[in-house]
């Protein structure tokens, strides 16, 4: 059977290493600005993932209509996948915790990490221009001020109902085929990713069904609409993704003034109106922060340059 992808026949090893890259992808997926795209691309198996989730097409159909499920299995790349997607599964219920602890009590500090990853991955996605003009400049400036104007229509807090949540599984999985955009991080812009990442840690399987649901959709459906248009205008849709970034440095700015609270249905004081400020004073949180910024962004670099090195030896 003649699928779209290479068959590869590969040892218990070699799918124990996938589930290693695997979980490589969802750590970096789980923090907004390191792209699990990226992540793929420099362990060397985003070209095989891309076209493994392209064969679920219509003949992928017909032949589990057939009753051909090992052909099925076999044109789909399924047993890779199933090896990369347990080491994501792995490292989001891993981390989910952690990062969820951190939010809620260091936020100045995790945002300013997040701050420096989004703040290079910028210059990482300027990679893969293939040239600079005047009205690629022009869509870089519509994006970053429609972003930056966005954020600051959107609220803080956005609606848990299904369908948005569907919604946000659908956009953020995404990120997945765009090495330096991070799924996390259009979670953040959705205003969903401490949410997702509550529903993880609690085992919210309402939430995190949904968010699956729309995750496949998205993969199934977006991913073909974003490799069309990457192929036809690609250097529009790569220079509205910086500008997408770009904007975006607004939501994730670390240090906020809370302008107006409502009282949860539990009880917890949430925020839905929120302005940037520049930190009151020089100590040592401040400086820490500072620290941070910096150490995500030689994060991103370093990961970029591995991945260039990469690159040169295929």
């Amino acid at each position: 059977m003649k699928g779209n992808t290479a068959q590869v026949h590969r040892s218990f090893l070699s799918y124990l290493g996938l589930t290693i890259k695997g979980f490589c992808m969802g750590a970096s997926d789980v923090v907004p600005g390191v792209s699990g795209g990226t992540m793929a691309f420099i362990l060397g198996i985003y070209e095989e993932l891309i076209r493994a989730i392209r064969s679920f097409d219509l003949n992928f159909i017909r032949l589990l209509l057939s009753r051909k499920i090992g052909d099925a299995i076999e044109y789909a790349s399924c047993r890779f996948l199933v090896a990369v997607g347990l080491g994501i599964f792995i490292a989001i219920f891993s981390l989910a915790r952690a990062l969820s602890w951190l939010l809620e009590n260091q936020p100045v500090l995790i945002w300013s990490f997040f701050f420096g990853l989004i703040l290079a991955s910028i210059l990482v996605v300027n990679r893969y221009l293939n040239q600079w003009n005047l009205s690629i400049s022009v869509w870089i400036l519509m994006g970053t001020v429609g972003a930056y104007l966005l954020i600051g229509i959107v609220p803080v807090s956005t609606p848990n109902s299904p369908w948005f949540l569907f919604l946000s599984g659908a956009i953020a999985i995404c990120a997945m085929i765009l090495p330096g955009i991070s799924g996390s991080f259009i979670l953040v812009l959705l205003g969903k990713y401490h949410y997702f990442l509550e529903a993880v840690n609690n085992w919210d399987l309402f939430t995190l069904i949904l968010g699956a649901a729309g995750a496949g959709f998205g993969l199934i459906t977006f991913v073909r609409l974003l490799n069309w248009l990457l192929k036809r205008h690609h250097d529009l849709i790569i220079a509205v993704l910086i500008g997408l970034m770009l904007g975006s440095l607004r939501k994730v700015w670390p240090w906020k003034m809370t302008l107006e609270n409502v009282t949860g249905s539990h009880g917890d004081i949430i925020s839905i109106t929120q302005s940037n400020v520049l930190p009151q004073q020089w100590n040592y949180e401040v400086v820490t922060a500072i620290c941070l910024m910096v150490v995500g962004f030689l994060v991103i670099i370093f990961l970029n340059t591995l991945s260039e090195k990469m690159d040169d030896r295929q």
